[in-house]
């Protein structure tokens, strides 16, 4: 799960300058984030971790921190592996 948090915040960090977000902050609280932004999350997801997020997946909690967006990957992850 580190290596996974360390990819997004990579990511992220292009975005937010100088912020030093946290693993639980509500990155679209912060002003830094829009919905082209968001758009590029999902897409930045999809290709680094080679998985696909369904549509009934593209919901702002599952997005909304860091720790969120590992969970998922993560879950998707270890589902992918045991098929």
């Amino acid at each position: 799960m580190k290596e996974i948090k360390e990819k997004i915040y990579t990511f992220l960090s292009e975005h937010f300058e100088d912020h030093q977000l946290k693993d639980d902050e509500d990155i679209f609280a912060t002003g830094f984030i829009n919905s082209m932004f968001a758009m590029q999350l999902v897409l930045f997801i999809e290709k680094e971790f080679q998985l696909t997020i369904r549509d009934e997946e593209l919901d702002f909690e599952n997005f909304k921190t860091v720790n969120a967006m590992a969970g998922l990957i993560d879950s998707k992850l270890t589902v992918k592996a045991d098929s």
